[in-house]
Order: structure tokens, then sequence, then C-alpha cells
């Protein structure tokens, strides 16, 4: 197995260990290579995320993958969100900077 391909199964099996905890449903799960981001989510339920996060430590790829997903309930940054990422995630404010 190459080595993307590793990170891609360590993404998708972080992403549908969230996916149950949060009880959300994405309609498509993306794990590509990313240069200017970590994740997004699209409107229509797509989420996307760098495979190269499966080399960062746990509790950013937790940030990140709750996040994106996450937006499938709220989809904005909005006082709602930010409750739910504290309750799920506490601590995700240190996480919390671009790429």
């Amino acid at each position: 197995m190459r080595m993307c391909d590793k990170r891609r199964e360590v993404i998708r099996n972080r992403v549908a260990y969230w996916a149950r905890r949060l009880n959300v449903r994405p309609r498509l799960v993306r794990v590509q290579h990313m240069t200017q981001k970590w994740g997004s989510c699209s409107t229509s339920g797509i989420v996307t995320l760098a495979y190269d996060l499966a080399d960062r430590e746990l509790s950013f790829q937790n940030f990140v993958i709750a996040h994106e997903l996450l937006h499938l309930r709220v989809h904005n940054h909005s006082k709602l969100f930010k409750a739910l990422m504290t309750a799920h995630v506490p601590g995700w404010k240190r996480h919390d900077v671009n790429r």
C-alpha cells in the first residue's frame, strides 16, 4: 500500500468515528492533496480533507475533521457552531489557524 493510500485510510477511519459521534452523514468524503486548507465542507454535503492531515497530531486531526463535519449541521462560524465545537472538541481554539 502506498503512503498516500495509508494516509487516506487513516483519515477515512477518523471521519467515520467523528461522523458517528456527531450524528452526521456526509454525502461524500474526499481525501486528496490540498495546499491552501486542511479541509472544506460544501453546502451539498461533500467533505474534502487533506491526505497529509494524517501526519499531524491526533488532536489537530480531530479539530479539522470535527470542524468540517459540524458544518453539515451549521454552515457558518456562528456562536452555535463555536459552542458545538467547544462541546465536542474542548481546547479546539488552540488549533484554529490557517494552513
